[in-house]
């Protein structure tokens, strides 16, 4: 029988109301005890799915209540939280069968992970009867590809994952360097434990370090309590240093010694703290002329880069674009209450022919804005992009070289007929009436062929219909 209930027991009001809150909003049913003594009082009479324990309680502790469980129930995970714990008191929580071991102060996305790695494991913690929907149905859930190299590059990682050495994850912003991570550290024995991401160009160099290797309380003013760096966080897992090109050369010598020794020295901290952590690293640049030109330090590139990949360009892969709009089309239809849209030919080709200087997460945002202004209708080549004016070189903001197809097009140039006294203003009206009757009323195809933008076409008929002029008749 599947035990579909999670038990959270702590002596606080305030924290056991908001782990329980959090938890429900995720879709997980809850119930609370005030302590330990009550928290096994009610395992006694029932069973839950997981138990998730503060450390410290008056009366009956949280190790009294997880060797209690065990005791009742040998296969009822038990997460314990401590604001207090040490290196010490976690070996001791996990030979007594703790599932995990979470410090304070966490994230609830912490909790949350730690709960769905337990729902993976077993199913035991199934989501409540009326399901919420997915808060972040995002793509770094799955990699679609039928790209040759792509797959060779998967294949690749999946053989290496459940090694222990460094992975250097190259490529171009946009391309999926964090979504290969994520997939290396799921296929490999380490899938169970922390994926901690950190972003080494996002956070300051000066808070940088206390973020990575964590302070122990008076540490530095502000330092109120203890906090565990990144990778304690980690520890068991995977810790992946986005952008590490970016780090600061000071810190990137304190990480090569940490990922040297396996140990980990928190600011004031009067003894290294052992970890076991594996290093995926990503950089969107020339890591070796970065080497090179003294911005990173060699001894480090050579300690990270074991297993180097190099992600392609989207541009290098266009088989996978097709694939791609239709998954981004079913995501943003679905999460929009939107009707799945067709794309047409010519949008189709658009994308197609696009070099796509943002990569995948360029496409995903074109598709999302297409989506929404399609109101799921047949996207067109307007819907994708609202400014697509063509250049002087002929070229539209897409990139892609724009013609009308031969058998699509009439010889000669729009007949304007002038007379003395004509303003400019009526001439241009001519002009774009006579562009479209020759376009047959494309008005994407008339703005390429006139040299402006759809928005600017759109803007003039509004004025002509203001105006009163007959422009749905064109």
């Amino acid at each position: 029988m599947k035990m579909d209930t999670i038990l959270i027991v702590d002596d606080e009001p305030s924290m056991r109301a908001a782990l329980a809150e959090s938890l429900e909003i995720c879709g997980y049913k809850v119930e609370t005890a005030q302590d330990g003594e009550d928290a096994l009082e009610k395992f006694r009479s029932r069973t839950y799915g997981v138990v998730i324990t503060d450390m410290r309680m008056p009366r009956v502790s949280g190790m009294e209540v997880l060797r209690g469980i065990k005791k009742l129930s040998p296969t009822t995970p038990v997460i314990v939280i401590t604001a207090y714990g040490t290196v010490n008191t976690a070996v001791e929580a996990m030979r007594a069968g703790a599932f995990d071991f979470i410090m304070k102060p966490f994230s609830l996305e912490h909790l949350e992970e730690a709960v769905k790695r337990v729902a993976a494991r077993d199913g035991s913690v199934p989501l409540a009867v009326k399901e919420q929907p997915e808060k972040d149905f995002h793509p770094g859930k799955k990699i679609i590809t039928q790209d040759r190299r792509m797959k060779t590059i998967l294949s690749m990682m999946k053989n290496i994952a459940g090694s222990k050495s460094s992975v250097l994850i190259q490529g171009k912003s946009g391309t999926g360097k964090e979504l290969l991570a994520r997939y290396i550290h799921l296929q490999g024995e380490r899938a169970d434990m922390p994926f901690v991401a950190v972003n080494c160009a996002a956070i300051p160099g000066n808070l940088l370090e206390s973020e990575m290797f964590g302070y122990e309380k008076g540490a530095f003013t502000g330092a109120a309590q203890r906090k565990p760096g990144k990778f304690e966080l980690a520890h068991g897992g995977t810790l992946l240093l986005d952008e590490i090109s970016e780090m600061d050369l000071q810190l990137q010598a304190k990480l090569l010694r940490v990922i040297q020794e396996s140990e980990v020295d928190r600011l004031g901290g009067k003894e290294p703290v052992p970890i076991d952590v594996r290093i995926i690293a990503t950089t969107n640049t020339d890591i070796k002329q970065c080497v090179a030109d003294k911005k990173f330090r060699d001894d480090l590139y050579y300690r990270i880069n074991v297993i180097p990949v190099t992600i392609p360009s989207l541009k290098e892969r266009p088989v996978d674009i097709p694939l791609l709009v239709d998954f981004f089309l079913e995501k943003y239809s679905r999460l929009n209450g939107i009707d799945i849209p067709t794309v047409s030919g010519e949008a189709l080709r658009f994308l197609e022919r696009y070099e796509w200087p943002g990569n995948v997460r360029e496409l995903e945002n074109v598709m999302e804005r297409s989506v929404l202004i399609s109101c799921g209708e047949t996207i067109m080549p307007e819907h994708l992009y609202l400014e697509c004016a063509l250049g002087d070189d002929g070229r539209s903001e897409y990139g892609v070289e724009e013609s009308i197809a031969p058998e699509e097009t009439d010889d000669g140039e729009p007949e304007i007929i002038t007379s003395p006294g004509m303003t400019l203003h009526d001439m241009e009206r001519e002009l774009i009436f006579e562009t479209l009757k020759k376009a047959k009323g494309n008005k994407s195809k008339a703005s390429m062929m006139l040299g402006i933008s759809v928005r600017t076409m759109r803007n003039k008929l509004n004025e002509y219909k203001s105006e009163g002029l007959p422009v749905d008749d064109l």
